[in-house]
């Protein structure tokens, strides 16, 4: 039985604020273990390590519920970066 490759976060930085830290995604599962959403966080340490089809799921939802979606710069990076 092969192991998920479980070792990626996702990153959100405001395009128009250069200097100000990026903040990541914490996923909100229900108790059944269910993708409901995303909330974004200061603390790269309580971050969501996913894969990355998880990592797409969760920036796909960000990007078509939060309406200033397009106003941020979001990607995956590998938790050591």
């Amino acid at each position: 039985m092969e192991q998920e490759d479980r070792r990626y976060i996702v990153q959100q930085k405001k395009i128009s604020e250069g200097d100000k830290p990026p903040v990541f995604a914490k996923v909100m599962r229900s108790k059944e273990g269910v993708f409901e959403g995303v909330s974004f966080i200061k603390s790269k340490e309580k971050a969501t390590i996913l894969t990355v089809p998880e990592a797409e799921q969760a920036i796909a939802w960000a990007q078509k519920k939060k309406p200033n979606a397009k106003e941020y710069e979001t990607k995956i990076i590998c938790v050591g970066q």
